[in-house]
């Protein structure tokens, strides 16, 4: 996937460009230098081209306080990580010995570098940029993350590696990512599943270094298995490889077609679990939950159902998740994976037709209509969907603004009632009422 990679030293802007870029208020920023402190991602496009920006901490390159370690390192793998990268200098106060250290390391990396000078908020001071020059990393561009001026000129320049369009070719062939949070067994459960003999494994051009792409063949039909476990790097700071982690499975679920969310059945579900599983629905993925190490477990007849209750219990929303009790040390189940896959992604790229759709749902609807509210009475007049993979759904309403969440829920619970979609989010639009469709 396409990355630019925000660098510079504290307090020089880069959480304020970052939240510029991906158009939303996500990175804290304040005058207070060090802020952040973990490198932060996010989705954006330019010009026709996306891509992944990560922003990251000031860095300060000789420190030896372990915050100042812990933000170089993590700001080393994001520019290790990134095709671009966008240098973030302060042109209010010019070059200082930090500047002129961080673009002598920027000019190692061999990166497409982005000479980029920040508080310029007015035209008379463009010319403070052109000092910037002198540390050898191109054309400075002059701008302001505050106000938005002249971001462009620099975002044209920033995105210059990247192919226009879409990153990759077509690749028909279904993606399953394994995530889950350290230690639960990903690494064991890809390798268990590439050592069948009716697996092959070769590589995959143009993947990237992220994560680990393998070729899955189940009965003769390949699949691309994306393992996000294979992270062995050394570090001084043990968080870091929690951070690249976390920033690896969020890529990995991007790219995927259906995410397996690996969870230990000895620890049971924990807080980074239900996050992760929190990340795949909001991308609106398949999802199936694989508990392993359940050979690990002491059971009976009733431990499976009574821990896939207490899933669902503590994940209400995402009760429609498959949960599969597997061993990836022992083989126990794991065939079980690519199989549930193929039928949720059947399940995702399903069509019902709209004269179905109002059907069933409209006669639901007319036995519970939605509340009243703000002494509106709220009419649901037609359905239809409208896309897939995944399915979303739209309803045309009077007063779409005014569903409550409550009755939403409602409709998704009637929705998967009268449809399989067993492992596949679903998403709704409420739209005003078009008139035209308005029979009185």
């Amino acid at each position: 996937m396409n990355t630019i990679a925000i660098v510079g030293r504290p307090n020089v802007g880069k959480s304020t460009l970052f939240n510029r870029i991906i158009g939303r208020d996500e990175a804290i920023h304040a005058e207070e230098s060090g802020v952040t402190r973990d490198r932060i991602y996010g989705q954006s496009d330019w010009a026709g081209r996306y891509f992944t920006v990560i922003d990251t901490g000031g860095i300060v390159p000789d420190s030896e306080e372990l915050f100042d370690i812990a933000i170089r390192e993590q700001a080393g793998m994001a520019i290790s990580e990134a095709q671009s990268i966008i240098f973030v200098c302060d042109g209010r106060t010019g070059v200082t010995a930090i500047d002129e250290e961080i673009a002598r390391l920027l000019l190692r990396s061999g990166k497409h570098i982005t000479m980029a000078v920040n508080k310029m908020d007015d035209p008379k001071h463009d010319v403070n940029a052109f000092e910037f020059a002198s540390l050898g990393l191109g054309e400075p561009f002059g701008f302001s993350a505050l106000s938005g001026r002249s971001i462009g000129e620099m975002l044209d320049n920033a995105v210059i590696p990247f192919a226009q369009g879409e990153e990759e070719e077509d690749d028909e062939r279904l993606k399953i990512a394994i995530v889950g949070r350290p230690n639960v067994g990903k690494s064991s459960l890809c390798n268990a599943l590439l050592g069948q003999e009716r697996t092959i494994v070769t590589p995959i051009a143009g993947t990237t270094r992220d994560a680990i792409d393998s070729v899955l063949r189940y009965y003769g039909e390949e699949m691309v298995l994306i393992d996000t476990a294979g992270l062995r790097r050394k570090s001084r700071i043990k968080e870091n490889i929690e951070i690249f982690s976390t920033f690896r499975t969020q890529r990995a679920i991007e790219r995927c077609d259906i995410a397996v969310v690996v969870i230990d059945a000895v620890q049971g579900l924990d807080m980074q679990d239900k996050r992760i599983i929190n990340d795949v629905v909001d991308a609106r993925k398949g999802i199936i939950i694989a508990v392993n190490k359940w050979d690990a477990v002491e059971k009976d007849h009733k431990t499976a159902d009574n821990l896939a209750k207490q899933i669902h219990t503590e994940m209400k929303t995402v009760d429609y998740a498959p949960i599969v009790f597997i061993s990836a040390h022992s083989k126990q189940r794991i065939t079980k994976i690519p199989e549930m896959a193929k039928e949720i992604q059947v399940r995702r790229t399903n069509r019902i037709a709209t004269w179905k759709l109002n059907d069933e749902l409209l006669e639901a609807i007319s036995r519970t209509p939605p509340p009243a509210v703000r002494g509106h009475d709220l009419r649901i007049n037609y359905i239809t969907q409208s896309g897939t993979a995944p399915p979303l759904f739209i309803f045309f309403s009077n007063f779409p603004e005014l569903i409550p969440e409550a009755y939403k829920r409602f409709l998704e619970n009637k929705l998967r009632e009268y449809h399989d979609f067993t492992g596949v989010p679903i998403s709704f639009l409420f739209r005003k009422k078009n008139k035209s469709r308005d029979d009185g």
